[in-house]
């Protein structure tokens, strides 16, 4: 079995540690959970491993955000890789930070990232893990917040909220969408 694991963020060192790029900080604490490390690959920079008797392909898309989709669906189509075996993890500004929120299809919640997923795959029936990062911002802020950097109290948060991430991983691909979802959902 193969699964894809996608990082939603963007590409560039001004984007590093902004909360609009916990996908990529997540893929990359998958990769590292497995000793495993990127390289630069067509459409982004890919991780390729074995764990459990599955392989694991963790993109993080090199198309900026908003154009995540094509990304996606080139690996999907280059590894034959079903939908139901694609996990996106994005951000999201309607929970509260570090919880998770784990659903195996839904509406894009105004996020330009599963929007263009959507339009490009032609469904919403796609498995996508939703990392909170809460909505600390005043009207009209909302570009600067989510591509801000993390507080201090965030960042000290991190690492514990980054293995949980982990964690829901392995459980979608051994245990399953169902299990993961009743495990992970809002803690």
């Amino acid at each position: 079995m193969k699964y894809l694991i996608v990082g939603l963020g963007n590409p560039g060192a001004e984007y590093e540690d902004t909360r609009h790029n916990i996908g990529f900080k997540v893929v990359d604490a998958i990769a590292q959970s497995r000793g495993a490390s990127f390289a630069p690959a067509r459409l982004g920079d890919v991780s390729t491993f074995r764990f459990k008797a599955r392989t694991f392909v963790l993109l993080k898309p090199s198309t900026y955000m908003n154009l995540s989709g094509k990304a996606v669906r080139y690996w999907m189509e280059a590894e034959k890789i079903p939908v139901e075996n694609v996990l996106v993890i994005t951000d999201d500004l309607a929970l509260p930070f570090g919880t998770l929120r784990i659903r195996g299809k839904g509406s894009d919640g105004g996020h330009n990232g599963l929007k263009d997923i959507q339009t490009v795959l032609n469904t919403t029936q796609y498995p996508r893990l939703r990392f909170g990062i809460g909505d600390a911002f005043h009207r009209g802020a909302q570009v600067d917040y989510v591509l801000g950097k993390w507080t201090a109290e965030e960042r000290n948060a991190l690492p514990e909220r980054l293995d949980r991430c982990v964690e829901s991983a392995w459980s979608f691909a051994t245990a399953g969408l169902g299990r993961t979802m009743n495990a992970f959902n809002n803690t």
